[in-house]
């Protein structure tokens, strides 16, 4: 088995600021050197993105810092809007998130700058499904029905494409704002007539018998509703330790490149980590390819900008990014030079 060696911690759970975990790095904490922080606080969304999946599994953070005697603290959120009121306050100083959560905090104007990919996965993640028995056939025919989703996440925004497609708005519809522990036993009980969720956990439920696929935007979308997801780092955290930064993305970019060089270990790991389906798993990585490389390419903004102009359109954005300001690719590049160098 391909691994990469990493020290052993023990985990703690606590819970604060909507947090659904926090693992901290335990053990006696050396004195530190002005130029550096007391800790390093990273987010994401509920069970969390590929990249801090693989941090957490492996302790690869932990590793990093702890020579410099830097706590590293991983915290889960539900849902992206919490995650990112959290960045922007400085609760945490790293975000690994979707696009649509992202784009919303770019538009108000915090200070939280855009430095990498969490991903860029080409099929949209996202499944739709009703009750095995339900007469429901078609997308459409969700008008006027109750749909339990993620209010302000990239599955509501694809929702929205998908309705739009068939020539309905998604303001014809009425959404319930529940994740999966809760929209499962919902739809089961009749209390709503569909989910829209991550292929995963919905696809875990369509196994069970619990539910059927109405629309898979990963077979039935098309491919420039794929937006990429963000990672955000707090603008004042980054003036202040901005080697830190550079340290941070030069680990993204080699677990990334060490993800594609290990697709059976990764999946393994994903898969036990989140509780998701292997078999949609699977699906969304084909052919071992897990599409994390941290780079912020041109067409990577200009995708971003393209789901910016949606979300405005469809009421899901207040506001407007100013990319300038958002967008800095300097901590990449000074990663880069740090693997070079390595």
């Amino acid at each position: 088995m391909s691994r990469l060696i990493v020290s052993p911690t023990r985990r703690s759970v606590v819970k604060a600021l909507g947090i659904a975990a926090i693992v901290p790095l335990a053990g006696i904490v050396p004195a530190r050197a002005a130029d550096k922080p007391e800790v390093i606080r990273i987010g994401s969304t509920a069970p969390g993105h590929l990249k801090f999946i693989l941090y957490r599994n492996k302790k690869l953070l932990e590793q990093e810092f702890a020579k410099d005697g830097i706590r590293v603290e991983l915290a889960t959120f539900d849902g992206g809007g919490p995650a990112s009121v959290a960045i922007g306050s400085g609760a945490i100083e790293f975000t690994y998130i979707g696009n649509n959560p992202s784009l919303r905090l770019g538009a108000t104007g915090a200070d939280v700058k855009a430095i990498g990919l969490s991903s860029w996965v080409p099929s949209n993640e996202t499944l739709i499904v009703v009750r095995p028995d339900s007469p429901i056939q078609k997308l459409e025919e969700l008008k006027g029905k109750k749909v339990a989703v993620l209010t302000g996440t990239v599955r509501h925004s694809t929702f929205a494409k998908a309705l739009k497609d068939t020539g309905v708005s998604i303001k014809d519809v009425e959404l319930l704002n529940i994740g999966i522990e809760s929209s499962g036993p919902a739809l089961a009980r009749g209390d709503v007539d569909a989910i829209v969720e991550s292929t995963g956990p919905a696809q875990k439920l369509v196994d069970a018998g619990g539910a059927r696929v109405l629309f898979d935007a990963g077979v039935s979308g098309k491919k420039e509703w794929a937006v990429p997801h963000v990672l955000s780092v707090n603008g004042a955290f980054a003036r202040k330790y901005p080697d830190i930064v550079a340290r941070l993305l030069a680990l993204d970019i080699a677990t990334a490149r060490w993800a594609d060089a290990n697709p059976e270990e990764t999946i393994q790991i994903f898969v036990k980590e989140t509780g998701s389906s292997e078999k949609a798993v699977r699906s969304t990585y084909s052919d071992g390819k897990f599409w994390q490389d941290p780079k912020l390419t041109d067409e990577a903004i200009r995708s971003l900008q393209g789901e910016e102009a949606f979300m405005a359109d469809a009421g899901l954005l207040k506001g407007k990014v100013d990319y300038d300001k958002w967008i800095d690719r300097s901590y990449y590049e000074a990663a880069q030079k740090k693997l070079a160098n390595n």
